[in-house]
């Protein structure tokens, strides 16, 4: 197991146990489980969780004389359960161990990125000396989606006796992972039922209270002794290197409790949980090994009838752990051929642990399923396991290496496009007005009030108004297409999704005589802090820069694709939409004369940010340690940040990060103005001392915008975001679950953000801003038919491998100059100097024709 490769942690540390629960999180795609220790229960330092994708289940509660509903990713029964304790020979029972318990002496935890298991040390000493050795490794199943293991190795160290071990289901469980959602309703389970069979297969079925999701679980504990297998398994081999094949026979006669001092019962059931018990004998000279191995079943599921027959059955025919291993690691070793991507160093190892949790939230089995991007992975409960907009930052990512996954989350949002429309005819709009956060049936989930822990006081939340989400959705619909050549989708769901889109902005814009400009009004913007004008009753806000220029993108997009639809789609589409022929042209219009406010030579954030109060920004500093989350202080002390110069998180930048410098000044002279280096390096500025970086995000995005307009200064905010759920900068956040926007952004700051790439035209399109501390890396990607383009990047050159194929050569467009590179060939090409691919000077124009 090399350093490059693992995630490790010596020594128990209690205080820091949930934060490594969430970062040792084993998953496959379809659900995860958190890297809680079998042997403890919730508590103040240890929260189990397991999560299903896209299983939200709804509650009402009653908080503060306040009716409030929600929706919840449901946490699960607990598959963990395996506690122990020793009966030396002579001697009463000891205590169950656990971490916790005082005769705990060593331990150590390291997480495999390469086989994608957890493996555990402990050692425990009690009174008289005695020591027993405890390895643990555990897997949920990359390639059979259903399964997970826990593999458990005791080693008698000066005594000899018996060891009794508790393995089971426990359905006791709820949602309270998150301290400030603890005074809402949170069970979200009921109508357990329990069984236990011959062979020692233990189950337990229930269902969520208002969605009405079945969920049934079934674990087969096995024992061994001295070399069934007393060694805690090792990684299996590395990316391009294939383990030996296994078979998967049946696991064999269950060798049942082994004789010793007073058996018991086998089994102990309550009325929400079920355990098998095993008495075994533990001797200096032999190993006591118990394998346990958990299927996972829900009503979601296709292709089975009852989930518990189905449980049962699979843990039945599931083959022993070694056989598991080798299939598990198999399979992901394929998805790192995939997915490759070479940092050297820490920043490598980071990469890794990133690229690592986001395969555990969406695999290829997550293409198969109904279901989002979780902000924050399914990892833990906080945001509710709610979409918002992060498949913005996760998306462009994967078109590149897992296009299929990339379609299946697009589809998520397609199947929600009705709930869309009606939204927006809710709202008195035409098209689709998606929500700000989504769940199971894509009505909007965020709440109406939210409580401010600092002051104690409820505050109206107004992040719904952030409209720009539905610009997300058509602009991964355009990446994704662009990347892949996929016409028929963009023909057909993804023509129905951006023209629905484009409607919505059509029919918020206003057209104001005095500025002959287009406005939309009443909105918020990603900043998030902003979310109204100071001393007004209104909610929102005018002109919002990020709003206005990417609806102008996606109007533009809209009528370049309505105009290039073959007849046949075009009007298929105008049947189905009921579109009006003339609707086209009112929205070329628009994307021409979106208002953009500017101050001060500046772009404004939106209109009238310049006329906002400058902050203290050295006052707060001095008396908070920490003003991230600078509305909560401002808040409590009876002000609000809607009064000042001061952002969340990137807003008016977030341009950069989504658009190149070219695409971006030709969308500012599309709208009548010159964005230029010198316009946009001021505007970069201005909002660096304006932003408190109060999300993951905003330092990721930082980061991107400074490779290009300020490169010393790119790697600060490129190492925060690169630590920020590691290091979990935010102060108690990481443990409620990764986020996992930030984690996929900064992949794709070393995929496109270092590169520049492009998937446009055909073509991979290249403008490098490479910083000094990751000047040399490599990747491989997907492009169209070509499976397995490397590019590895020196100094000054890259080297671009194309695969032998029957397929088209790859034009590469690098520093104004076409190269086509051959399948079956390699080359080396200069990158140009530094600064190329920054705006052009005077006018440009937007270059984006459909794939």
């Amino acid at each position: 197991m090399t350093p490059a490769w693992t995630w490790s942690y010596e020594g128990y540390d209690p205080q820091e146990e949930r934060l490594r629960e969430a970062l040792c999180t084993l998953g496959n795609g379809r659900f995860a489980t958190r890297g809680a220790a079998p042997e403890t229960s919730e508590g103040r330092s240890h929260y189990p969780g397991t999560y299903v994708a896209g299983c939200y289940n709804r509650l009402t509660s009653s908080v503060r004389g306040r009716r409030v509903e929600n929706e919840d990713l449901v946490n699960l029964p607990n598959w963990l359960p395996l506690r122990y304790r020793i009966h030396p020979a002579g001697t009463a029972p000891g205590p169950w161990l656990t971490p916790d318990h005082p005769h705990l002496v060593e331990h150590g935890q390291s997480l495999d990125l390469l086989g994608g298991t957890l493996s555990r040390r402990s050692v425990y000493e009690d009174e008289a000396g005695r020591r027993l050795k405890v390895e643990q490794c555990r897997l949920v199943h990359m390639g059979d989606p259903r399964l997970a293991a826990l593999h458990t190795v005791f080693r008698a160290q000066g005594w000899t006796g018996v060891v009794e071990v508790e393995a089971g289901i426990d359905g006791d469980v709820r949602n309270s992972g998150v301290a400030r959602y603890r005074d809402l309703s949170n069970r979200h389970l009921t109508g357990w039922v329990t069984g236990t069979e011959e062979d020692g297969v233990v189950s337990l079925r229930c269902r969520t209270v208002e969605s009405d999701v079945g969920v049934a679980l079934a674990a087969r504990t096995l024992a061994g002794c001295g070399d069934e297998g007393g060694q805690v398994p090792r990684p299996g081999p590395g990316p391009g290197l294939e383990p030996e094949p296994g078979s998967r026979p049946g696991p064999g006669p269950d060798p049942g409790p082994r004789p010793g001092p007073d058996p018991g019962p086998r089994f102990r059931q309550t009325e929400k949980a079920v355990f098998r018990r095993l008495v075994l004998p533990l001797s200096p000279d032999s190993d006591v090994v118990v394998d346990k191995t958990v299927a996972l079943h829900t009503t979601r599921d296709p292709a089975i009838g009852s989930p518990l027959r189905a449980a049962v059955a699979e843990v039945r025919d599931a083959p022993d752990f070694s056989r598991l291993l080798s299939s598990h690691q198999r399979a992901w070793a394929d998805l790192w051929r995939q997915v490759r991507l070479e940092v050297p160093g820490e920043a490598g190892r980071v990469l890794r642990l990133h690229l690592f949790h986001l395969l555990q939230t969406l695999s290829p089995h997550t293409a198969e399923l109904d279901v989002g991007v979780p902000a924050r992975g399914l990892h833990g409960e906080a945001y509710r396991g709610h979409v918002f907009w992060d498949e913005l930052f996760v998306l462009p990512f994967l078109n590149l290496h897992l296009p299929e996954v990339s379609r299946g989350l697009l589809d998520y949002r397609y199947r929600r496009l009705p709930a869309a429309c009606h939204a927006a005819h809710e709202a008195g709009r035409a098209g689709a007005m998606y929500p700000w956060q989504s769940a199971d049936d894509g009505h909007e989930e965020t709440q109406e009030l939210h409580l401010n822990p600092h002051s104690g006081r409820w505050l109206p939340d107004r992040s719904r108004l952030q409209h720009h989400v539905g610009s997300a959705v058509a602009y991964n619909v355009w990446q994704y297409c662009q990347a892949t050549g996929d016409t028929e989708y963009l023909h057909s769901k993804g023509a129905e999704m951006l023209v629905q889109i484009a409607r919505f902005w059509a029919d918020s814009a206003e057209w104001d005589e005095s500025l002959a400009r287009y406005r939309i009004r009443g909105v918020v913007g990603p900043d998030e802090y902003h979310d109204a004008y100071p001393d007004t009753g209104s909610a929102g806000l005018d002109d919002n820069t990020y709003t206005n220029v990417t609806a102008a993108w996606v109007l533009s997009r809209a009528t370049e694709l309505y105009r290039a639809l073959p007849e046949a789609r075009r009007r298929l589409l105008l049947d189905r939409i009921r579109l009006g022929r003339d609707e086209p042209e009112r929205w070329e219009d628009i994307s021409r004369r979106l208002h953009v406010p500017y101050h001060r030579g500046v772009i404004s954030q939106f209109a009238g940010y310049g006329e906002l109060a400058e902050l203290d920004w050295e006052g707060y500093r001095r008396r908070y340690e920490d003003i991230r989350r600078l509305d909560r202080i401002l808040e409590a002390e009876g002000d609000t940040v809607n009064r000042y110069q001061a952002s969340k998180q990137a807003d008016v930048l977030m341009l950069g990060y989504l658009f190149s410098p070219q695409e971006l000044a030709g969308l500012f002279r599309r709208l009548g103005h010159v964005l230029n280096d010198d316009i946009w390096r001021a505007t970069v500025d201005y909002y660096l001392a304006r932003t408190s970086h109060g999300s993951t995000l905003s330092s990721l995005v930082h980061a991107w915008v400074l490779a290009r307009a300020h490169r010393e200064e790119a790697w600060r905010y490129c190492e925060e975001a690169l630590i920020g759920d590691v290091a979990d900068i935010q102060g108690g956040t990481t443990e409620e679950g990764i986020h996992l926007g930030a984690m996929a952004g900064t992949l794709d700051f070393v995929q496109r953000g270092m590169t520049g790439l492009e998937t446009r035209d055909r073509a991979l399109w290249l403008a490098p801003a490479t910083l000094p501390q990751l000047s040399k890396f490599g990747m491989r990607v997907r492009f169209r038919r070509h499976w397995d383009v490397d590019l590895s990047f020196r100094a000054q050159r890259v080297r671009i491998a194309v695969p032998d194929s029957s397929h088209p050569a790859v034009r590469v467009v690098l520093g104004g100059h076409t190269h086509v590179i051959a399948p079956g060939t390699a080359r080396w090409l200069d990158l140009p100097p530094a600064g190329h691919g920054s705006f052009p000077p005077g006018h440009a124009r937007c270059d984006c024709p459909a794939p």
